[in-house]
């Protein structure tokens, strides 16, 4: 089969590059919230739904092993500690960034290699100063000092960082404006939303955004098919063709699938598979390039945590899984739910006849899900209580709130694919860790977060 082929070419070439000099090209794919479970889902919508016969492609590298994920204060890490950990090799509290946890400053191997001439790129589907990005630049003790964390992203001298929008543009207490785009114009940062007039820019930086300020939180799902929207392989490919551009001989780049973790906080199947299926798309880029660079080229994939206690399987479906319906998902939950609140604020009147053919537009449920009788009966009791009556308490999750109706929706047809989830947060299971190209075989090994940026400078230093 077609991954065996590729797999024994990838192990040639890494035994190989025992002896080659040090990598001059680096990609660390982070896939945030990307399990095991995360990963085997897609593989099997991959494999039974799209009728592939190889494998996902980060599974198909000669390198496969796995990591521990606990921070300082918590076997259940959150994203600034465990980016901390990847980026730096320390561990620190949860909330806190670049800092141990005492405070102390700690150097990412992205600074070390940008002082060392390395050029470097940093590209996240959420936003640039999240948790994952911001761990390779800046050193607060609260991730959630937005404004800090942008003038440090403006002066760490990078030469390409993208994602949704920044935070800081605007004061958490009043929300007025600050001056944090001056201060990434003081810096010879060139700002532009989207990838329109990419290729004709002569800065040595850049800064890319969503073309849409008002969509904050991530550059869109990939299942929502938001015309104009940026994607994590369309930001993948700018920064490449950047580091390019700026005559780059050697570089570090971090690509962060950020949008896996947004679903997970919502338990949203579908979207979770579409986006895991996307990283792999970022992550063909990348390889591509190992294949022209073969002994110059390092490619590492992990995760920073699992996120929702993504299951396959649970007691509806017994021993199986029916991830075909997901073809039916036309809409993410994140965006059914705004639906349903503009429904709820709206003054105009909305039947439960009008929700049954947008559930079957969106969903496919009745005509390809076979949602049945007493489902519907509750899906109903819920919709006029909930969306026609206003009545009925939310699901706060770290990104969004959902209501009654959208979780029943939602959980319908997690009963007829088989996954199932034991939170809205993080957990504390073992994540995958894959590698290929210039010491890749140094990853082998049951690994601790903290390791990784290790090895990577080992390799770097040829030890």
């Amino acid at each position: 089969m077609k991954h065996r082929f590729l797999s024994a070419i990838a192990a040639i070439m890494a035994a190989g590059s025992l002896f080659a000099a040090s990598p001059k090209y680096i990609f660390y794919y982070i896939g945030d919230g990307m399990g095991m479970g995360q990963v085997m889902g897609a593989e099997a919508y991959y494999r039974t739904v799209l009728g592939k016969n190889d494998h996902l492609l980060m599974m198909q590298f000669p390198v496969s092993a796995v990591s521990t994920t606990y921070s300082a204060s918590s076997p259940v890490t959150d994203s600034a500690a465990a980016g901390t950990a990847l980026a730096t090799g320390n561990k620190t509290r949860n909330g806190m960034l670049g800092v141990t946890p005492d405070s102390a400053a700690v150097t990412s191997i992205a600074k070390t290699l940008f002082d060392d001439g390395y050029g470097v790129g940093l590209v996240t589907s959420v936003y640039p100063d999240d948790a994952t990005p911001g761990a390779f630049y800046t050193h607060v003790p609260s991730r959630s000092m937005y404004y800090e964390i942008g003038k440090d992203a403006a002066s760490c001298g990078y030469d390409f960082i993208g994602g949704s929008n920044l935070r800081g543009i605007k004061n958490k207490k009043t929300g007025e404006p600050t001056d944090l785009m001056n201060i990434f114009a003081e810096n010879d940062v060139r700002v532009i939303r989207g990838t329109e007039g990419f290729d004709t820019i002569t800065s040595r930086r850049v800064l890319m955004l969503s073309p849409f300020e008002d969509r904050t939180s991530n550059i869109g799902y990939t299942i929502d098919s938001i015309p104009g929207a940026l994607t994590l392989p369309a930001m993948t490919e700018a920064c490449i063709k950047h580091l390019e551009r700026n005559g780059r001989d050697r570089f570090f780049m971090m690509v962060e699938g950020g949008n896996i973790d947004h679903a997970g906080h919502a338990n949203d199947g579908g979207t979770i598979i579409k986006e895991v299926l996307n990283f792999n798309e970022a992550l063909k880029l990348a390889y591509d390039f190992y294949l022209a660079h073969p002994d110059e080229t390092l490619i590492v994939v992990t995760a920073d945590h699992e996120t929702g206690g993504m299951g396959l399987g649970n007691n509806a479906v017994g021993y199986d899984l029916h991830l075909n319906y997901y073809d039916y998902q036309k809409i993410s939950k994140d965006e059914f739910s705004d639906y349903c609140r503009g429904l709820a604020r709206s003054r105009n009147v909305y039947r439960w006849d009008d929700m049954e053919d947008f559930l079957k537009d969106k969903l496919g449920f009745w005509t390809n899900v076979p949602v049945n009788p007493e489902q519907t009966a509750k899906l109903k009791e819920l919709f006029e209580r909930c969306i026609v009556n206003r009545n009925g308490a939310d699901q706060k999750t770290l990104y969004k709130d959902f209501d009654q109706f959208t979780l029943e929706v939602f959980h319908v047809l997690d009963s007829f694919t088989g996954l199932g989830w034991t939170t809205n947060g993080h957990s504390g299971g073992l994540v995958p860790v894959y590698a290929v190209g210039v010491g890749a075989e140094k990853f082998a090994s049951f690994n601790d977060n903290t390791d990784l940026p290790k090895i990577i400078m080992e390799i770097v230093n040829g030890k």
